[in-house]
């Protein structure tokens, strides 16, 4: 569907800036006039919206409705038979609650399948080593490849290092995470990188602060001009341990297996109306995405983010709170492999781009809710940073800056469009991200409360407000 070089150019552009600016916003040169009042009149709705779902009906819905779509299905890949029959799920579970305005998109989406994996070390000692593949990845030979590793801390080493010390060798990065943004791109650009110095196969410390001896897959994309070669993520433990030996000048030898499967399917995008009162056509959108890795149950990533999606126009479905403009929620397919869905939704919905009022993600978990990380001018900002004042009671008030919230929603948010990602104590996120620790036990009732509580009354009020958000 898109070119190996436009999906790489894709995956680093978005890894590479997103977040790499984040500051909070400074509210105090703002001057809205009027608009001061007209959001603070929102402060009963709110309290509405707050009261019903932390201690009224809805309360411990959102969780109870998760846990339900986890359990039932688990992970979800790109292109797979379980991910087509949990949208079908999610379509039920909106006309369940009186929400008809229900339609999908379908979107030709990649299916990358793992099989067998072993990575063992054979020298200095031997042990047997922990590996995920990392998405698209290529297989070995079928007997596997034996070759020495060559530590590589990054990408200019990589460069100075002479080819002959490279080729025929297996290179094995070891960034130490700071961020997400700036150490991720070991894991999409490294095999591209490696390979272009005659590396036969690529490994890389997990993207991740914190593990248990597990390993942490993500999306990796091979460049054009570039052999394909094996690519996949081991633990930090394993990792650091090769490293040491390494470092002492032990020759360091492994042997690598993998095997896997690509091939295409047709999957769907998810589009869920709540029509607004005066101005349908204008739109609100709030979203998550709804594919996952193969490995946990995607409760996470993005399992979190879809339900508090899905919560806002049912809880204001509920409570007939019907705004001005249109909420939109969309569930993104594909997003894992390359943000296909969102791509797909934009190209299909071009002639309707001004029409979005402003866009939401939530996609970096849903932990207790901090507030929102957003993008536009300085009016826009100004405006979502008076409006998180009434969210002071669930300590969700604070804006950070960036000119790139979230991931699916930069490809719209890139174009000038205003748009926010979920803000929230996400600092255990990467323990779980993309592994299999991905599982409910990382959910908490009380957070997705006010995590649902918190998206459903924002994009309420944004919807509703009498002036469209400024690009």
């Amino acid at each position: 569907m898109f070119s190996k070089s436009f999906v790489f150019l894709l995956i680093v552009l978005v890894f590479e800036t997103k977040c790499d600016k984040e500051k909070v916003f400074d509210s105090s040169d703002c001057d809205l006039g009027s608009l001061v009042e007209e959001i603070a009149s929102y402060d009963k709705r709110v309290k509405k919206i707050i009261d019903y779902t932390l201690s009224g009906p809805f309360k411990g819905k959102t969780y109870d409705e998760l846990a339900k779509f986890v359990d039932k299905f688990g992970a979800r890949p790109s292109g797979t038979l379980d991910l087509e029959q949990s949208i079908d799920y999610m379509i039920d579970l909106f006309h369940n609650e009186g929400l008809h305005e229900v339609i999908t998109e379908e979107v030709e989406v990649p299916l990358w399948e793992r099989g067998a994996e072993v990575l063992t070390m054979y020298e200095p000692r031997k042990k047997k080593m922990e590996i995920l593949g990392l998405g698209k990845s290529v297989k070995t030979p079928l007997n596997g490849l034996t070759a020495e590793v060559v530590v590589i801390s990054n990408f200019t080493q990589l460069e100075e290092t002479p080819d002959e010390k490279i080729k025929g060798k297996i290179v094995l990065y070891v960034p130490i995470f700071t961020t997400y943004s700036e150490t991720v791109v070991y894991r999409t650009q490294g095999a591209a990188k490696a390979s272009a110095k005659g590396a036969v196969a690529s490994l890389v410390r997990s993207i991740a602060p914190f593990s248990i001896d597990s390993p942490h897959t993500g999306s990796q994309t091979y460049s054009d001009g570039v052999e394909p070669i094996p690519a996949a993520a081991i633990t930090l433990e394993d990792a650091d341990l090769i490293t040491r030996l390494y470092n002492r000048g032990e020759t360091v030898k492994v042997q690598l297996i993998m095997y896997s499967t690509l091939e295409t399917r047709v999957s769907r995008n998810t589009l869920v109306d709540l029509k607004g009162k005066e101005s349908p056509e204008k739109l609100v959108i709030v979203s998550g995405h709804i594919d996952s890795w193969d490995v946990g149950q995607g409760a996470m990533d993005d399992g979190g983010g879809i339900f508090v999606s899905w919560a806002a126009p049912v809880i204001l479905n509920r409570l007939n709170l019907i705004p001005r403009r249109t909420i939109r929620a969309i569930l993104w397919t594909a997003e894992e492999l390359g943000l296909i869905g969102v791509h797909a939704y934009k190209k299909a919905h071009e002639d309707e781009s001004h029409n979005i009022n402003f866009i939401m993600e939530s996609d970096e978990g849903t932990f207790a809710p901090l507030g929102l990380v957003a993008n536009g001018n300085h009016k826009t900002r100004c405006i979502v940073a008076e409006v998180l004042k009434l969210f002071q009671s669930i300590n969700a008030s604070t804006l950070i800056e960036s000119d790139s919230p979230g991931s699916d929603i930069s490809i719209f948010t890139g174009t000038g469009i205003p748009g926010a990602s979920l803000h929230n104590d996400n600092g255990q996120y990467f323990w779980f991200h993309h592994t299999e620790g991905d599982t409910m036990n990382v959910e908490t009732t009380e957070n997705l409360d006010l995590g649902a509580a918190f998206w459903t009354a924002v994009a309420y009020i944004i919807a509703d407000l009498s002036i469209d958000i400024p690009r």
